[in-house]
């Protein structure tokens, strides 16, 4: 096992913004970048990680000191980058012809932590039970303001099943318009038009039209297109991506570490024309 050996001094260094140390913040990261090559993974449990099968043959040819070039050798890591660096094309581009200003640097910075957040948030979702799973997506939806918010507008329909239905939300109070959820925790491979031709039979087994299929994978082009062109019922679908993404603006599965409140003089406060 490798010791960091951290002085009391390096344990107690803060980050300019006073809320978490440097040791913290550095050991998060590195996580995050491990986790996105595939090396380790989260175990469900608050603080506690493990490593893969490919971290441990990936140890055994490893430098003594991994740095994130080292990891561009795994595809996970070098698709996140990509994405990364996509993202921050515009931003790249200003800073080039000297134009970048402190605010576009911070929403860069933001959105470079925002990305490794939904990729954490993914990877414990994947980890969690079919069930925990089905509750989940019905949370999110009442999250999102279907149901009117109200718990108990929304249920899961158990291990049972209905029919291939995993929760409904009742979207008026005596349950006459209904929207009908499909729950796929999937952790390889993408949900393709078959996947989503059975759940359209689901929903007229229960004589609904509408229907969210939510995924932690992806959906082929072919599940998508078939989604869109069908007439009679309304389907939604949620890959993983957007999953994590809408986790993270409804503050489900996340707390609130740090803000940053960026603020501007009114001028309006210093007119005197009003005196």
């Amino acid at each position: 096992m490798m010791r960091l050996e951290l002085s009391d001094a390096d344990k107690e260094e803060v980050l300019g913004s006073g809320r978490q140390t440097r040791a913290d913040n550095r050991g998060g990261w590195a996580l995050s970048y491990l986790s996105q090559a595939g090396l380790v993974e989260s175990t469900g449990k608050r603080g506690y990680w493990q490593i893969t099968q490919r971290g441990r043959e990936y140890l055994v040819v490893a430098p003594s000191i991994i740095r994130p070039k080292d990891l561009e050798q795994f595809p996970e890591y070098r698709e996140f980058q990509t994405r990364r660096r996509s993202s921050q094309e515009d931003s790249d581009d200003i800073a080039e012809a000297g134009q970048s200003t402190p605010g576009e640097v911070l929403e860069s910075a933001f959105g470079e932590v925002n990305r490794a957040l939904a990729h954490e948030l993914l990877g414990k979702v994947k980890a969690v039970s079919p069930e925990r799973f089905e509750w989940l997506v019905v949370e999110l939806m009442l999250k999102l303001g279907y149901g009117g918010g109200l718990r108990e507008s929304g249920k899961t329909v158990g291990k049972s099943g209905d029919g291939g239905v995993d929760g409904v939300i009742n979207q008026d109070k005596l349950g006459l318009d209904k929207i009908y959820l499909q729950a796929k925790r999937w952790s390889e491979g993408k949900v393709g038009r078959p996947e989503v031709m059975a759940f359209v039979g689901a929903l007229s087994g229960q004589g609904a039209t509408k229907g969210v299929l939510i995924t932690t994978s992806a959906f082929t082009e072919e599940a998508r297109t078939y989604a869109r062109a069908n007439q009679n019922f309304k389907i939604s679908l949620v890959d993983g991506v957007e999953l994590a993404q809408l986790m993270i603006e409804h503050d489900l599965g996340v707390s609130l570490v740090q803000r940053f409140d960026v603020k501007r003089v009114d001028s309006d406060f210093f007119a005197e024309d009003d005196l």
